[in-house]
């Protein structure tokens, strides 16, 4: 199994920044990519952003061209999501997620809150 901790959230104004962190243990030889989703009151779960474990990096239409940007520590076994010039729109409970294989499957965080204000 893979378990992930995220860390990193919080209270912030408008046009501030957050950086959010993923660190998984267990399995971890079986990952294939890690991500981050988002999800607010009253709506679905969203894909934020995705990174593989071959380093290559993709980002929801929803967050592209904003200073949204994934990354990873493999030394530390730690995915991180930087979020500059934050809106209140991006208010959510932040999920980090896991894939992996042998047996394909998916594992998820508890969640960090990223609450920005106005």
């Amino acid at each position: 199994q893979v378990q992930l901790v995220e860390s990193g959230g919080g209270l912030v104004q408008s046009g501030g920044s957050l950086r959010l962190s993923c660190a998984a243990s267990g399995s971890i030889f079986r990952l294939n990519a890690m991500g981050w989703y988002r999800q607010a009151p009253g709506k679905q779960r969203e894909l934020v952003a995705r990174i593989t474990t071959e380093d290559i990096k993709s980002y929801a239409d929803s967050v592209k061209g904003r200073d949204f940007s994934i990354s990873r520590d493999n030394a530390k076994n730690t995915v991180y999501l930087q979020m500059n010039s934050l809106k209140p729109e991006d208010t959510a409970v932040y999920y980090c997620n896991a894939e992996v294989r042998n047996p394909r499957d998916n594992y998820w965080g508890q969640g960090t809150q990223v609450t920005v204000s106005s």
